[in-house]
This record gives C-alpha cells, structure tokens and sequence, in this order.
C-alpha cells in the first residue's frame, strides 16, 4: 500500500469514528425522550414539539443526517478496501479484531441502516409508518406521542424493532472500542475500562430502547 493511499485509509477511519462518536451521544439523547413515554405520551408530545420547533435543533438534524451518512459511507467505503486488500485473511489478527461483534460490524452496520430507514419512514418523512394515519391532538397539532403507542401496540412492528434493536446492540459493543483505537487511545493500561464503557454503554442502550414498546405493548 502506498502512503498516499495509507493516509488516506486513516483518515477515513478517524472521520468515521468521530462521527461514531457523535452518532453514540446522540442515541443517549434519543432513549432519554423516547424514556417519557413511559411516563406519558403528553410529556414524550412535549419534548417532541420542543425538538421540532427549536431553530438550533432543526439546523441540528441536518447535521446529524450528515453524520449518519458520512458514517456509513465510509464504513462501506473501509470494508470494501479491506476485502480487496487482504482476499484470503490474515491468520492471525489483534485481540480487539477477534471479538464476533467486530467480525460483523459491516452486516450490523447495514441492518442499522435498514432500521434507519425504516424508522426515518415512520417519524420523518410519511409520519405514520404502520398505522395509517397521523393522529392528532384536540389543537390541531401532530400527536407523535399518539403514533409512537400505536405503531408500539402492534406486534409485528413490535417484534421486528426489538430484534433490530438487539442487533444494534452487537454493533455498539463494539463501535466504542473500534473509535478509541482509531484515535490511538488504546493504552494497555485503560484498554480494559474502554472494553467494559463498551459493554455497559451497548447494553444499557440496546435494552433502554427494546424496553420502551416491550412495556408499552404488555402494560399501557
């Protein structure tokens, strides 16, 4: 490999686990709103408007958009070259290389993708996914508090986010791990605490987000 093309590689990989990064804070942002639904679908209705009519977070999700996109781009982008690069593998490979959860990242990653879009569908762009219409509120406003129970009372839709969900949990317990080694923060001495942060922050999130419609369909 040439150096030009070295450095090329390395660059992609640092944009990538920086907007990795970026992506992990944000789903913390987003289990803690869709959290008050466990409460009530008014008070999930009152994060959710603060967060459609708020000028900055408007501008925000566009940015986001951006980071998902340039996130998986180069994640394609890597895998590809990895494929090309070394066709038979190596025989042996780094310890943080071995764990299954890296092995598929790249088929993870796609079904990330796939919920994405799915779930974009739903709450973005058509804004009624499965239930075949936009409820709304008695002032004439979208109810996604409304939308989110109903798509969380059938299921179908039910199983299938949850297994999503789950999957995306393999990909977190590793996409921590993957960015700190990337930025050259992969000392022998904390590499340990990354590895557990890892863990704890994949299942806490994964489990955070299949409980809410789990809950919702069994008791609300």
């Amino acid at each position: 490999m040439s150096n030009k093309s070295y450095y090329s590689s390395i660059t992609k990989k640092i944009i990538m686990s920086l907007m990795g990064l970026f992506l992990l804070t944000f789903l913390v942002v987003h289990l803690t709103v869709n959290s008050f639904l466990l409460v009530s679908k008014d008070l999930f209705n009152e994060g959710a408007h603060f967060m459609g009519t708020n000028a900055f977070i408007q501008v925000f999700q566009w940015v986001l958009f951006a980071g998902f996109a340039i996130h998986i781009f180069y994640g394609i982008v890597l895998q590809i070259q990895n494929w090309m690069s070394r066709p038979k593998g190596y025989k042996k490979r780094a310890a943080m290389e071995q764990s299954p959860f890296s092995k598929y990242m790249i088929y993870t990653g796609l079904v990330i993708f796939i919920f994405l879009i799915m779930h974009l569908n739903n709450f973005f762009f058509v804004k009624m996914g499965w239930v075949g219409h936009m409820p709304m509120t008695p002032s004439g406003e979208e109810d996604m508090g409304a939308l989110v129970m109903a798509l969380f009372h059938n299921g179908y839709y039910v199983f299938i986010y949850v297994v999503l969900i789950l999957l995306m949990g393999f990909h977190l317990d590793h996409a921590l791990q993957s960015a700190f080694q990337t930025l050259g923060l992969n000392h022998p001495t904390y590499w340990g605490f990354i590895k557990g942060l890892s863990r704890a922050y994949a299942i806490v999130v994964a489990l955070g987000f299949a409980i809410i419609p789990l809950f919702i369909y069994f008791f609300k």
